[in-house]
């Protein structure tokens, strides 16, 4: 009965984890370059994946740029939303995998974040790279270097301050 509990309260939490996924960003209105910069799909994303696992991690990371492209236009699917769920899906996989690796300590849920934030965006820059090669959208290093990390710094900066307050939060209150 433990065991059932507690999946159903993964799959709860990670429904709410896509909820805001789709919210967040209406909370920053209509202006696409706050939003681009503050990332707020990420964070939901990361929190799924400390909360529910890898597995769940992954699939709202997957599905929730390509829902949200679906149903309001953005991220634009092709290329911004398809390679959007690569690199989501990367935050909320690694996040969950390290988080049940590492300490439950605070250093290393920096050390989770930061390693996570390179490798999606790694995957971001490889996935875009590749549709850039189907759709004859050049994709180059520069513009790599600025998408993946120039324009992102508001976000990484907003992720690194709250995500650790939560998940520390979320212990404490033994909900993880």
């Amino acid at each position: 009965m433990e065991n059932k509990t507690n999946n159903v309260r993964k799959i709860v939490y990670a429904a709410v984890c896509l909820a805001l996924c789709m919210v967040l960003p209406l909370l920053i209105g209509n202006i696409p370059e706050i939003g681009k910069m503050l990332s707020p799909m990420h964070i939901p994303v990361y929190l799924c994946g400390f909360m529910c696992g890898g597995f769940w991690g992954f699939i709202v990371g997957f599905i929730a740029p390509l829902i949200r492209g679906a149903v309001f236009g953005m991220p634009v699917l092709v290329p911004g939303g398809i390679s959007m769920a690569f690199e989501l899906a990367t935050y909320g996989v690694l996040s969950g995998i390290l988080y049940r690796i590492f300490p439950k300590k605070l250093l290393y849920i920096y050390v989770n974040l930061i390693i996570c934030m390179i490798c999606g965006r790694i995957v971001w820059g490889i996935v875009r790279f590749l549709i850039s090669g189907v759709t004859q959208n050049d994709f180059t290093f520069a513009m790599f270097i600025a998408g993946g990390i120039t324009n992102a710094v508001p976000g990484i900066i907003l992720q690194l301050i709250i995500i650790p307050v939560i998940v520390m939060a979320l212990e404490r209150a033994k909900l993880i």
